[in-house]
């Protein structure tokens, strides 16, 4: 099908975290192969870790537990990985480009933006509240352009348990906690002018469902495990996820969703936003 070209400028952009923001996917890696390695199994493929991507913790160690088939209870695996994690996720970095594409974003509500009109951005990770702090409480000045109320986790109690990605609830909550902060006079945000940023493919299929447009900019390694599907992905179609209800989720080559290498130089202009040029006064 022809991609559509007639969307209206981006007024919001809801941002996954893991993977996405953070370099927590090989951190992720690193923790369950040190688990593995402790009982002699093999290490984690990607074939795999591509289906635990983006899901509710919950639902992520059940697919692995299935393959990994380690000699322990789920409080057991959750103890010792728990020990690995915190000792590795306080070393989280910033992925390139991250630094720059929130500090545009930013300033697009500190300043003129030449005409444009202010972006808004949210965080809607599958991580809960405590992994969120070991992984951020070192990274305290990147994450404040996010406000607290803005920042949908896991474990939010906004959410309804069991509705996490690849369902869209947590990108529909996100952009309401947005409309809800909006100043009087300020038309609320629709889905279609919402930018998602995502790394798995679950996401992708959440971002998808709420109508909303798509940026996909995976690890190499998943890009890679679904050469050939990248437009499957886009459209939320690749059936990774689960059973779901197809009209809820695009057409291959519709427009909607766009493959990203990295976050660098993110081209603002096909978007329609605007960033204020030179350095904004504190």
């Amino acid at each position: 099908m022809a991609p559509r070209t007639d969307f209206p400028p981006v007024r919001a952009c809801l941002f996954d975290m893991d993977g996405l923001l953070l370099d927590t996917e090989d951190l992720y890696t690193l923790c369950v192969n040190l688990m593995l390695d402790r009982y002699g199994r093999p290490q984690l493929p990607w074939s795999i870790k591509a289906k635990l991507q983006g899901r509710p913790g919950p639902a992520a160690n059940q697919i692995f537990q299935d393959w990994a088939k380690l000699p322990l209870t789920h409080e057991q695996y959750l103890e010792e990985l728990t020990t690995f994690q915190q000792k590795l996720f306080p070393t989280t970095k910033p992925l390139p480009g991250v630094v720059e594409l929130l500090t545009d974003l930013d300033r697009t509500g500190k300043g003129e933006a030449q005409g444009g009109n202010r972006v808004h951005i949210a965080l809607a990770t599958s991580s809960h509240a405590g992994n969120f702090k070991i992984k951020t409480a070192h990274l305290e000045e990147l994450f404040a352009v996010f406000p607290q109320e803005q920042r949908v986790l896991g474990d939010d109690t906004r959410l309804q348990p069991g509705r996490g990605k690849p369902l869209p609830d947590i990108f529909l909550l996100a952009l309401k906690t947005i409309n809800d902060s909006l100043p009087a006079g300020e038309t609320p945000i629709t889905p279609e002018e919402c930018l998602v940023f995502e790394d798995s493919v679950p996401g992708v299929e959440a971002g998808r469902r709420a109508g909303m447009r798509v940026i996909w900019c995976p690890h190499p390694k998943l890009k890679e495990e679904l050469a050939g599907r990248e437009e499957e992905v886009l459209a939320g179609r690749t059936g990774e996820a689960g059973d779901v209800d197809l009209h809820q989720v695009g057409e291959l080559g519709d427009g909607w969703a766009e493959y990203l290498l990295s976050l660098e130089s993110f081209p603002y202009d096909k978007y329609g936003m605007v960033i204020p040029q030179g350095k904004t006064a504190p």
